[in-house]
């Protein structure tokens, strides 16, 4: 046994990441690459709770480091609300924000591209989850005028839309589902996990309750972290004290994130709002990243023309080479690596996703000569 818990230790020393050096196309890094500002902060204050140094025993009132400037200046600015927070994650904020709105056994309404954490989120609630259907394959689009009828059948306490999914990369209308929410008095929550740091986004504009991101899907920082923004009228549901610690947010068990995530988040912030403004750019690059790749036979799926840089083909080309090499579906993966490329998920050659928002069109060319080559090797 100790010869055992002696090598286990040992794997715990000097560790690395194999994929650090390489292209990186995995959609759930691209967007939370750090800035070389929030690696030197990370440094700085890597020691436990290190932003809580003069902490007064509210975290957002934290001026040394300048969290309450980030939290009740920078972020309500960014994201076009009144009032704003810090989490764990969008799936921290979508939970609280139910467990403040609803009671169990009430209902709510998303969309059936919805990320799994929405509906477990949900559960932990004792929700009923009322889905919205999309529109099936090869697009998944969300008609965001379904959500209406659906509305009147069940009275839902809230609705949410995931703006984009994390499938498809596809983008509803999410300024109409801010109409009808208005017209049937039902809060609305965006969770923009894949869309707050990448594009520009404002919540007044759009005309939703809530607004929910992640810092490290799309903000450029270490995880977990999230943000939240929130019209006035919702602060003291939701972010509501304790009664008998008046400065601890109840929902958030006292203070949300601290140390690593808080510090990059904040350090990668001017990088990430200028960042924003290039969003064009980058729809540009991915969709034709896309037209490329569909000319070698693969399928892009979601919305056409594409506008965001997650994307997913169906490739049938690979999966049938996958069905007569020794690594099976992992023979993708394998090629790839050894071009210098980390994306798609291992085992995966029917369908894989990639996102293109970090990389130039340089080194997506070089992606796409390799998807050339490994087609022209097995061919």
């Amino acid at each position: 046994m100790e010869q055992e818990s002696s090598k286990s230790l040992q794997k715990l020393r000097g560790l690395r990441r194999e994929h650090k050096e390489l292209i990186n196309l995995m959609p759930l890094q691209t967007g939370g690459i750090l800035t070389n500002a929030a690696r030197e902060a990370l440094i700085e204050f890597a020691d436990g709770y290190s932003v809580c140094d003069f902490c007064q025993g509210s975290l957002c009132n934290v001026s040394n480091p300048p969290i309450r400037d980030f939290v009740q200046e920078l972020l309500p600015q960014f994201l076009g609300c009144e009032v704003a927070t810090v989490t764990h994650g969008a799936r921290e904020a979508k939970f609280m924000i139910m467990h403040s709105l609803a009671r169990p056994g009430d209902s709510i309404l998303v969309d059936a591209n919805k990320h799994y954490t929405t509906v477990v989120a949900a559960e932990r609630v004792g929700l009923n989850v009322i889905e919205v259907p999309n529109s099936g394959h090869p697009e998944f689009k969300v008609d965001v005028n379904e959500y209406a009828p659906l509305i009147k059948e069940h009275a839902p306490k809230l609705i949410l839309l995931t703006y984009p999914d994390g499938n498809y990369g596809n983008l509803p209308d999410a300024k109409r589902l801010g109409e009808i929410s208005q017209e049937y008095d039902i809060p609305y929550v965006l969770n923009g996990a894949y869309a707050v740091g990448r594009m520009p986004l404002s919540m007044e504009q759009i005309g939703v309750d809530f607004i929910v991101g992640s810092g490290h899907k799309s903000m450029a920082s270490a995880g977990p972290a999230g943000v939240t923004g929130m019209k006035k009228k919702w602060e003291e549901v939701v972010l509501r004290k304790s009664g008998k610690y008046r400065n601890k947010d109840i929902e958030l068990l006292g203070c949300s994130i601290r140390g690593v995530p808080l510090i990059t988040l904040m350090a990668s912030f001017p990088s990430v709002k200028e960042r924003v403004q290039h969003w064009d750019e980058q729809v540009s690059k991915a969709q034709w990243f896309s037209a490329e790749l569909e000319k070698l036979g693969f399928r892009q799926l979601g919305e056409k023309p594409h506008r965001h840089d997650l994307l997913h083909f169906d490739a049938p080309a690979l999966y049938e080479i996958s069905k007569r090499v020794r690594e099976k579906g992992y023979f993708v993966y394998k090629e790839l690596k050894e071009r210098g490329i980390w994306g798609p998920q291992p085992g995966l050659a029917r369908s894989f996703k990639v996102s293109t928002f970090a990389v130039d069109r340089q080194q997506l060319g070089y992606v796409i000569d390799s998807f050339k080559a490994i087609l022209s090797k097995y061919a």
